[in-house]
């Protein structure tokens, strides 16, 4: 799965894009690619689940597999979705850098382990100095390098990159003169299995920085409230679902989607931190932690020119989240983290 933003790409896609229109409507449609953290929406589709809470709203929704990751988001960008599955990142430079006024609806989870940082030749971060290292260059798998260094007292001036598709990773890595990958699982696993290779960094390191979330259009949100209870309410019925000994037959479900079994997915989930319940997921939207998060990830955006051509500043595109607290332009708040409809999940009152 494509968790990537590829720049040029990308933001020549979405430039100038309006935000989709948001009358008032009864039909709904959301895009997922294949993630840990995101498969209990196909799972929630062919249960039944996302059928029963649309019913009980009077609307419809489908959910539509996209086999390519940055194709999902800019055809929710361009209007073809009214939700999309993405990380927090992504979210920013893509849709939100683009002019679509986007709202995470659900945080589902964050990165616990599934990115990381597996070499031939260095023994810790601080041993890439002059390393030469492949990953998809503007990605999570990007920031998550640029974190790691930091902790060592490098910087990326100090490496030198080579954009590699997560297509051709796995391969690109079994060459003798690939000798450093950053990438995510279940792409990460393969990598870390091959003899001689050491695991120099990962996302548990910098917990809760790549998260995942569903994110819908602002406007269409506000337009058609029952569109996010029933959101919340899908993905939290789908969640106790998964749960312990019980759950075993929608997480084999998910895994068989995923292209694993039920021993592979538990060990994707053991290196996530899923909110499966909602007052968490509430709590950490909440939360200061968020912000601090967002304001590395937006520096990190900026200093790469993902924000757009025109941005003077990391500021350029606001960030709203809970309690009216903002980043950057209070005027021009393109991303939301708002915890109002989790929160009735939380409270009962879907």
């Amino acid at each position: 799965m494509l968790r990537t933003l590829i720049a040029a790409l990308a933001l020549s896609a979405v430039a100038f894009v309006a935000p989709a229109g948001a009358a008032p409507k009864k039909s709904f449609e959301i895009a997922w690619t294949i993630y840990v953290g995101w498969m209990p929406w196909p799972y929630a589709a062919e249960a039944g689940i996302v059928k029963k809470w649309a019913d009980k709203y009077g609307i419809e929704i489908k959910v539509t597999q996209i086999n390519d990751y940055v194709e999902s988001i800019n055809q929710y960008t361009a209007g073809k979705f009214d939700g999309v599955t993405l990380t927090n990142m992504d979210a920013l430079t893509i849709p939100a850098a683009g002019g679509v006024d986007t709202t995470a609806v659900i945080v589902g989870d964050f990165s616990n382990g599934n990115d990381g940082i597996v070499s031939k030749s260095a023994k810790d971060v601080k041993g890439l100095k002059d390393e030469t290292i492949n990953l998809v260059e503007l990605s999570v798998s990007h920031y998550l390098l640029a974190r790691a260094l930091d902790t060592a007292g490098l910087s990326e001036k100090d490496i030198k990159v080579v954009n590699t598709s997560d297509a051709d990773i796995v391969g690109a890595f079994k060459a003798p003169d690939v000798k450093t990958v950053v990438t995510w699982n279940p792409l990460l696993a393969e990598v870390k299995a091959e003899p001689g290779t050491t695991s120099l960094f990962d996302s548990s390191q910098i917990p809760g920085e790549i998260i995942d979330c569903l994110a819908v259009n602002t406007e269409t949100l506000k337009d058609n409230p029952d569109f996010g209870k029933a959101l919340v309410g899908i993905w939290y019925e789908t969640m106790k679902a998964m749960e312990g000994e019980a759950g075993k037959p929608a997480r084999e479900a998910m895994g068989k989607q995923s292209g694993t079994d039920l021993a592979g997915y538990d060990s994707q989930l053991a290196a996530t931190k899923l909110f499966d319940k909602a007052a968490d997921a509430v709590a950490f939207v909440e939360s200061d932690t968020l912000v601090k998060t967002m304001e590395l990830v937006r520096s990190f955006s900026f200093d790469h020119g993902l924000l757009g051509e025109g941005a003077k500043s990391k500021d350029a595109v606001g960030i709203g989240f809970a309690g009216g607290k903002t980043l950057g332009d209070a005027k021009n708040v393109k991303l939301r983290f708002d915890p109002t409809y989790m929160k009735m999940a939380a409270d009962g009152k879907l």
